[in-house]
């Protein structure tokens, strides 16, 4: 997973980049296949801002949150990102699962048809 930090009107010091791998490479704990990750840090008026853009196999999943500490606002986006890659893993599990399911019923359901 590569990881692509930037910062707009804030400088990215060594400790946040430090603290965004840390809190984004967690994310491989739900979902082993995302492939590429851009994180955004910007500052506007007195609000902390962080946002990322993740590529997963056939979607991407974005995802901001706002705060009065970036590392506050580093720990939401991380939050709600591992909330929608769960949602997303969820998903592409229940259509497997959903699809080998139909297929057993129309196999039963044709096996115990008179003809």
């Amino acid at each position: 997973m590569q990881i692509d930090l930037s910062g707009h009107h804030v400088d990215v010091t060594e400790s946040m980049r430090t603290y965004v791998n840390e809190k984004i490479g967690k994310l491989r704990n739900h979902f082993d296949r995302v492939t590429d990750v851009h994180v955004v840090l910007s500052v506007e008026k007195q609000i902390q801002k962080a946002e990322a853009t993740i590529q997963v196999k056939g979607n991407k999943i974005f995802a901001h949150a706002d705060n009065a500490d970036m590392y506050a606002a580093i720990d939401a986006l991380a939050d709600k990102l591992d909330r929608q890659i769960i949602k997303h893993k969820e998903k592409i599990q229940s259509h497997r699962g959903k699809n080998n399911l139909n297929d057993t019923l129309t196999q039963e359901i044709d096996e115990d048809l008179p003809g």
